[in-house]
This record gives structure tokens, C-alpha cells and sequence, in this order.
């Protein structure tokens, strides 16, 4: 059985990486119009990073499912302990930042003529702010994640008690049927012949990163393994994106599809050996890329620490800020690739900013979203 552990920093940087990889993703479905034109024969440099980023960042919702899977099971908890602990943690955010974020947007709309309401009767608005808790209002997009991991809570006690009962190999038998389940539903778009629902995502990525945590085989704990599956994975469906798109449509892979899962395990086996490598910055305290990376006051590690506090909350509020941004910065102002960094950096300052200044307020922190 697993006990519980220190803060480990490896599950703060694929924290951080999945909140990064979100909003990588969104700010590609909002931009990629723009390069559609680059695809040919030989595609532009725009079109073939765009769709590198629009593929092999479609990781984030996965590593957020590894990363509950990882923290939480393989404990002796009750249910009514978990899921009083847990549920919370995502019920108050989500109501408070689709109350929030429906007035500032429902208040742009009136005052800056912005296209969040078409009208402003009270109908109106009250199902605007029901269709942005149904994740169909326009700035609320990502808020299906909220029912999604709400349903996975919910299963995650009955797994739980298998695992606890359970030794690794059987959990190796229950993720090779997962990995059919993202080639054949996923990947193929086809009904593999036998029914396997009970298999599908996003539960075969929870139990996947308690699996990946703690198995002792020698190739799931080589960092450079993990290096290649990532490697033959973006590539892949950078690739196969090219074969599919076409000049008036672009080729992405779902987020449970066979080569993102492959990508996810390659990403949880680098972050959790990296300390493997043999390199000399790693060890030498004295070098300044030791100070800037590996120190534990280092600024990268602060600032991974920030993004891995805040990123449920961030997740909540990011689409709705970038909204704003793209409506209020054109694009005619720069080329793409600068208009593309300025749009993400834009977002991901202003979301950590937001985070940061309202978890400093008494009673507030447990509302936004913060650890």
C-alpha cells in the first residue's frame, strides 16, 4: 500500500506542464485560422509548429487525470473522507468562477459592446450564466472539466479498493485493455469488437499514474526511454496531422488517443528520472544554471511551484482572459509567431497575477482555486 509523502517536485512540474499545455491548446484553437493557408506540399514553418503545439500538447487534461491517480490512490481512505476532502476543492472554484467571470463578461458585453450576450433580458443572462456552467457559453469552453474529473471522483473510491488489494502486474493487465480502448475509440474513431467501456478514459489515466509511480520495471524508470516515447509519439501524429489536414481543415488527435497516452507515459517517466541524467549542473552548486534550475529558491522552481498552486484556478479563468486579449489585440499588429507569444504570455501573467493578489485575501484561497 502507498503512504503518504513530502511535497515531491516532479508532480509540481507536471503540474505546471499541464496548465501550461492548456493554455497552449486554447490559444492554438483561437490562432491556427491564421496559418491554415501555410498547408502544401511543403507546409510553412507556422503551420508545422502550430500543429506540433495544436498535438503534442494536447497532454494537459491527461497529465491532471495522472497526476490524481498518482497522489491519491493506493491509500486506506473511506470514501466519505476523499471525497469530502476532494470535492470541495473543485465545486467552490467552479461556482465562484462562473459567477465572477459571468459578470465581468455579461458587463463587457453592456459597456464595451464585447459578443458575450446578444441581449441583455434577464432570460438572457441567466442563460448565459447557465450555459457557462454547461461549458457552452463563450469564455467557459474548458469548464467540461469540471464534470469530467467531478465523475472520475465519484469511481475513483471502487478503484481504489482494487488497487489497495491489488499488485502491479494486474494493474499492467487493466492498462493494456485501456491502451486498446485509446487505439481502437480514440485513435481508429471504431468500436473494437468487445465492449469495453469500463476501460475508457479518463480512468485508465488515474490508474495509469498510480501504476507509473510506483513500478520498479527498469525501462518505466529510464529517462531516456521516456525521452524516445515522446520523441516517436510528436512526431507521429505531427506526421499523420499532415497526411490528414488539408487546406481547408486541420488533423488533430483526441486527448485520449493511442500516441498521447504513449506521450503522457513518456513525459511521466522523463519528470520522475530526470535526476538521472548525468549532468554536471544538476550536482554542481556552485554553476549558475544550478542556481537559475535546481536550487530549491531557484526562480524556475518558484515559479513552477506558483503555476502548480494556481493551476486548477487558472484552468477556471484563462479562456475568459484570453477572450478578452484576442478581442482586444489585433493581430494586424504583428506577424503570428509574435501575436502567438504575446497572446500566451499575456494569459498566463495576467491568470497568475489574478490568482496571486485574491489568494492573499482572508477566506478567498479555498474559492479561487488554490493549493
Amino acid at each position: 500500500m502507498a503512504t503518504k509523502s513530502k511535497r515531491i517536485f516532479y508532480f509540481d512540474a507536471l503540474r505546471a506542464l499541464a496548465i501550461i499545455s492548456v493554455i497552449l491548446i486554447h490559444i492554438y484553437t483561437v490562432t491556427r485560422g491564421y496559418v491554415l493557408s501555410g498547408y502544401g506540399t511543403i507546409p510553412s514553418f507556422e503551420w508545422i509548429y502550430t500543429q506540433f503545439i495544436g498535438n503534442s500538447f494536447r497532454i494537459g487534461v491527461d497529465l491532471f487525470l495522472v497526476l490524481s491517480g498518482a497522489l491519491s490512490l493506493g491509500r486506506d481512505w473511506t470514501i466519505k473522507s476523499f471525497l469530502s476532502k476532494r470535492l470541495p476543492r473543485i465545486i467552490s472554484p467552479f461556482l465562484f468562477w462562473g459567477i465572477i467571470l459571468s459578470i465581468i463578461l455579461i458587463s463587457l458585453s453592456y459597456f464595451l459592446n464585447y459578443p458575450y450576450v446578444s441581449s441583455f433580458s434577464l432570460m438572457s443572462i441567466l442563460t448565459f450564466v447557465y450555459n457557462a456552467f454547461m461549458a457552452k457559453s463563450l469564455g467557459f469552453a474548458p469548464y467540461w472539466f469540471f464534470w469530467m474529473i467531478l465523475g472520475t471522483y465519484l469511481i475513483m473510491p471502487i478503484f481504489n479498493k482494487w488497487i489497495l488489494h491489488s499488485d502491479l502486474k494486474e494493474l499492467e493487465y487493466f492498462l493494456a485493455i485501456w491502451l486498446l480502448t485509446c487505439l481502437f475509440t480514440f485513435t481508429l474513431k471504431t468500436d473494437f469488437p468487445v465492449k469495453l467501456i469500463y476501460f475508457f478514459s479518463p480512468i485508465g489515466l488515474v490508474v495509469l499514474g498510480y501504476y507509473l509511480r510506483y513500478t520498479e520495471r527498469k525501462l518505466l524508470n529510464n529517462p531516456y526511454f521516456g525521452i524516445l516515447l515522446i520523441v516517436l509519439s510528436s512526431l507521429s501524429m505531427l506526421a499523420f496531422s499532415y497526411m490528414f489536414s488539408t487546406d481547408h481543415s486541420f488533423y488533430n488527435f483526441d486527448r485520449y488517443s493511442f500516441l498521447t497516452a504513449i506521450e503522457v507515459i513518456g513525459v511521466f517517466i522523463l519528470y520522475k528520472n530526470f535526476n538521472k541524467f548525468s549532468i554536471g549542473f544538476l550536482t554542481d552548486e556552485k554553476s549558475y544554471l544550478y542556481r537559475l534550475f535546481v536550487d530549491k529558491d531557484s526562480i524556475f522552481k518558484r515559479f513552477t511551484f506558483t503555476l502548480a498552486r494556481y493551476s486548477y484556478g487558472i484552468y477556471l479563468i484563462h479562456t475568459a482572459i484570453l477572450s478578452i486579449i484576442f478581442r482586444s489585440i489585433s493581430i494586424s499588429y504583428f506577424n503570428y509567431t509574435s501575436y502567438f507569444i504575446t497572446l500566451f504570455i499575456l494569459d498566463v501573467i495576467i491568470s497568475v497575477i489574478v490568482m496571486s493578489l485574491l489568494s492573499r485575501i482572508p477566506y478567498v484561497k479555498d474559492w479561487i482555486g488554490a493549493k
